[in-house]
């Protein structure tokens, strides 16, 4: 029976790629300015999650009362809290090193923003509540994007020359 760490390697090849296997050095994760940035970046996902968690509840209260709670709503706030979970994912694997996870979390942090203010500009797709939601998402995803993207991160987690070897 393979153990977790078997698990965890293996989704981690098939999410990281070709980069799966490199890991930074011990001495770039575990300075104070990479721990720092993942603590704030923790804190800010979980607020993340607190939004998309309270999101589906007042959905789910409104449609409690009678009120028409239109699809795209529920796929919104469904599609948030996988995307959140998934983000922790990258973050937790990014914070023991992995550069395959700190790119994806980066990419996304970068990314789901523009995504999300793009559909809340599409007028009657969502209710003005959720348009107020997005734009709140987005800006904490901002703020996440700036950790990742400070000088230090990204010097921490540059791309490997090809004399580096793998840390596994």
């Amino acid at each position: 029976m393979p153990s977790t760490s078997d698990l965890l390697l293996k989704l981690d090849r098939l999410a990281g790629g070709k980069d799966a296997e490199y890991r930074i050095p011990e001495e770039s994760r575990l300075h104070a300015r990479t721990r720092r940035a993942y603590t704030w970046v923790f804190w800010l996902l979980g607020f993340e999650l607190l939004l998309g968690a309270g999101a589906v509840v007042f959905a789910l209260v409104l449609a409690g009362e009678g009120h028409r709670v239109p699809f795209a709503v529920w796929m919104r706030t469904v599609v948030v809290l996988g995307m959140t979970a998934t983000l922790f994912y990258f973050g937790w694997r990014a914070s023991l090193g992995w550069r395959w996870a700190y790119m994806r979390l980066r990419l996304f942090s970068q990314i789901f923003p523009v995504i999300t203010l793009v559909l809340s500009a599409i007028p009657g797709l969502y209710p003005a509540w959720m348009v107020t939601e997005q734009i709140v998402f987005s800006i904490v995803m901002i703020g996440i994007a700036d950790f990742l993207t400070s000088d230090h991160m990204r010097d921490a987690y540059r791309k490997p020359r090809p004399a580096d070897p793998p840390r596994v």
